[in-house]
């Protein structure tokens, strides 16, 4: 599975289908965002991310971790937080 790591100069986020988020029974904090429409969780990277991972290799799927970096704030922003 393809996970983009998406970082601004400020912070950082794994951008992955909410529906496995629920799926794989993961909690994400306030400090992640939520694109209904497009069905993607930006998990932040400090709190959010980590248990995420491990719950993916625990079901037997491997993330393929890509970096991409934007300069100024990431779009994901201005998206509503998680909860």
């Amino acid at each position: 599975m393809r996970i983009i790591y998406l970082q601004d100069p400020g912070h950082g986020w794994f951008i992955v289908p909410a529906s496995l988020v629920r799926e794989l029974g993961c909690t994400p904090t306030r400090y992640s965002y939520l694109d209904r429409d497009a069905d993607l969780a930006y998990l932040e990277e400090d709190c959010d991310a980590a248990p995420f991972i491990a719950a993916l290799r625990r079901s037997g799927i491997e993330p393929q971790i890509v970096s991409h970096h934007v300069n100024g704030d990431a779009a994901c922003r201005s998206l509503p937080r998680w909860n």
